[in-house]
């Protein structure tokens, strides 16, 4: 039997604060929920499990470099039943005064890609965007 197709996502964005301020929001519980709008549930600890958006998305830390890198096993309450994680990537590099993030989303299932694409922006960065705005 032949193992179902992934596909991959990856993006930028460019944030109006520095690395270990974006790696803060996206790994302290209150800050993701605050930028988000939504619960979450976040430990900045390899291991450890994670939720965000109420329950919707779930995952564990598998590699974190502070104020640098974020590596996470991820899924979402829409996952394939069997399907295993995907894997998300993120990498925060200094630009200017502020970030330049890069993710990368690989092990989508393809029928989710195209919405999870659409998510990371409308959900993720232009809210992360918006948070730091407001506090310049």
């Amino acid at each position: 039997m032949c193992p179902e197709k992934v596909s991959s996502i990856r993006q930028t964005a460019t944030i109006g604060a520095p690395p270990a301020k974006v790696y803060e929001a996206l790994m302290d519980s209150k800050m993701h929920g605050e930028f988000t709008g939504s619960p979450a549930k976040i430990s900045a600890k390899v291991g450890a499990k994670f939720t965000a958006w109420d329950g919707y998305i779930m995952g564990k830390n598998l590699e974190l470099v502070r104020g640098r890198k974020i590596v996470q096993e991820w899924t979402t309450t829409e996952w394939p039943a069997g399907a295993p994680p995907s894997k998300l990537e993120i990498r925060l590099t200094p630009k200017g005064e502020g970030t330049l993030l890069t993710m990368v989303h690989t092990e989508v299932p393809p029928a989710q890609r195209d919405d999870y694409a659409e998510g990371w922006i409308t959900c993720y960065w232009e809210p992360l965007k918006k948070y730091f705005e407001a506090r310049s």
